[in-house]
């Protein structure tokens, strides 16, 4: 990584940290008329980091039970993004567990990475790479009878190199289009802005909603959420979350379908395929800070 982008990352981690948010963007009469024409949102819940290996309490499990029972829609459908050979995940006899249990619940499992820490890709060499790919590939497949079709690099990152070796083992990237800022794993992991947080995001992508910028799948627009299920503020608050991603699409205008989650595993990979990045060149758009961090030119 070049200095300035470590500089810059650092500098983005401390912001965020700082708790700084933003106020919404405001909904203007435009824009307002401009979301009559589009489809109804449905949110796309995705999880990173797991699957806890905890014997205590385990918020991976626990995150599981409230997707499939609360008070906002019962039998909820979401990516888990695995990190499948950690030590503190999917490495261990109960890690491995939970990814049974998580793909018996109907949901997906998807690929973060297979390195015994959360390496950043881009700083594999080839070898290292390729194997890491193969070897979580094998353990998502030994589970569900299916290589994985969806990836999400850690810390977002990837260039040519790495992009090249998703599209080798047919894995499609997934980024997000809010995010709880919630993988703080040590430290501070509570998330006292959250409702202020979501909202504010939320606001910025109904600017995309309303000008068409976002794939309709299915009848609706699946909007990327993410939180990382290994934390454990996460898991107990999960409910909480749910009801807060519906009451800020209810202040921000827009509509969400009668189904406002995901509940069927197949509608659930449709629709993060078509909000997959399609090209390497393509112009992403991630949440907070991060679209900052990471040089434009490494693509």
């Amino acid at each position: 990584m070049k200095p300035a982008v470590l500089a810059t990352a650092l500098f983005a981690l401390a912001l965020c940290l700082s708790g700084c948010i933003g106020a919404p963007v405001a909904l203007t009469p435009l824009t307002a008329q401009r979301l009559q024409t589009q489809a109804p949102i449905r949110f796309l819940l995705t999880f990173d980091d797991g699957p806890s290996a905890s014997g205590y309490a385990n918020p991976s499990r626990s995150v599981i039970q409230d997707l499939a029972d609360n008070p906002v829609q019962p039998g909820i459908k979401a990516i888990f993004f695995l990190q499948t050979d950690a030590w503190r995940a999917g490495g261990s006899p109960r890690g491995r567990k939970t990814m049974a249990r998580e793909h018996a619940a109907g949901h997906i499992l998807a690929f973060h990475t297979a390195t015994r820490w959360h390496s950043n890709h881009r700083l594999l060499n080839d070898n290292d790479l390729e194997q890491t790919l193969r070897q979580g590939a094998a353990s998502i497949a030994s589970i569900t009878g299916a290589a994985p079709r969806l990836v999400r690099p850690p810390f977002w990152n990837y260039d040519r190199r790495t992009f090249a070796a998703y599209q080798r083992h047919g894995m499609h990237i997934l980024l997000t289009d809010l995010s709880a800022n919630d993988g703080k794993i040590w430290g501070f992991n509570a998330s006292p802005q959250r409702r202020a947080n979501l909202l504010r995001q939320l606001s910025l992508v109904r600017e995309r909603i309303a000008l068409g910028q976002l794939p309709t799948v299915d009848g609706v627009i699946p909007v990327v959420v993410t939180f990382h299920d290994i934390n454990r503020y996460t898991a107990r608050h999960l409910q909480e979350y749910l009801q807060i991603l519906m009451d800020s699409a209810q202040a921000n205008g827009l509509k969400t379908a009668a189904e406002p989650f995901y509940s069927d595993r197949s509608a659930l990979e449709r629709g993060a395929l078509a909000r997959t990045v399609k090209d390497l060149h393509e112009v992403v758009q991630l949440p907070g800070m991060w679209n900052w961090v990471w040089d434009a030119d490494a693509r």
